[in-house]
């Protein structure tokens, strides 16, 4: 873990709840979901697709509200978008008439601040992006765009990174590249991080901790500590503790896809618990 990693909780997530109204009815997405996240770790959320993963973490970024329950940062309540928080989206979304230094500067450009240059120029230089500030996304890679999409997180020094599948569409050379940027920077910055992926190498790669999340209706149904020292290595990665690890947690997926089988009404609650 980074020097900056303590014990007391960045973000607390409790009895977490949410229901869609749909055109068949009401779904209950995530249920009862209750998390601490450390500061200055970094947490991955892993499980079944459709279980809930990116409602959990739009529910912690502000940008949806809960049905019942809450999600503290810093001990106060999360009503909205946070300027502590940033965001990485499973696209980059990058504005196509736009080029990357005007990327970059467009959430200064909403809240009505000044960028921090030096810092930005810094993370692109750390990215690999230095020089292409005139580039437009379409002149960009996918790999190139998700850097810009990561530079315009960090260059507000948010103390929370949520980061929603960012690097699932890239192949998987590019996407080990983005792991390695992803925890040289954080070891060198408090950001505490929270993960979204569908892959539990990455999660062993990237984590302190492994959170495992039941069929829908998403609960958290186990939390892994990942035991290895950083950096990580390609090494590391194909030990035998790796290994295990990784089946450990995609048999606890798989049970808990075949216990969602044996009992079907678990989906279709028509209303939260409060």
């Amino acid at each position: 873990m980074s020097a900056g990693n303590t014990l007391e909780p960045k973000l607390r997530v409790r009895d977490a709840t949410k229901v869609y109204n749909t055109r068949s009815g009401d779904l209950l997405a995530i249920d009862r979901c209750s998390l601490d996240i450390r500061t200055g770790e970094i947490v991955s959320i892993v499980g079944p697709s459709g279980c809930g993963k990116t409602t959990l973490l739009w529910s912690m970024s502000g940008l949806h509200g809960l049905t019942s329950g809450g999600v503290l940062l810093d001990g106060k309540a999360i009503t909205g978008p946070n300027p502590e928080i940033g965001m990485v989206f499973q696209e980059a979304n990058l504005l196509p008439w736009r080029n990357l230094d005007a990327n970059i500067r467009f959430p200064f450009e909403i809240k009505g601040t000044q960028p921090d240059r030096l810092w930005i120029d810094e993370l692109l230089n750390r990215v690999g992006l230095e020089g292409f500030g005139g580039r437009f996304p379409r002149e960009l890679s996918g790999g190139m765009q998700q850097r810009a999409a990561l530079v315009r997180a960090l260059s507000f020094k948010p103390s929370v990174l949520l980061m929603d599948e960012p690097f699932g569409a890239l192949d998987s050379f590019t996407r080990e590249e983005m792991n390695r940027l992803v925890e040289e920077i954080w070891m060198d910055t408090p950001t505490t991080i929270v993960l979204i992926t569908h892959s539990i190498e990455e999660a062993i790669f990237l984590s302190d901790r492994i959170v495992v999340m039941s069929p829908r209706p998403g609960r958290v149904a186990s939390i892994h500590d990942v035991p290895f020292p950083r950096p990580r290595s390609m090494e590391i990665m194909s030990s035998k503790e790796v290994f295990d690890l990784t089946n450990v947690i995609k048999m606890e997926i798989v049970g808990e896809q075949q216990s969602r089988y044996a009992r079907p009404s678990a989906t279709s609650i028509q209303q939260p618990a409060h």
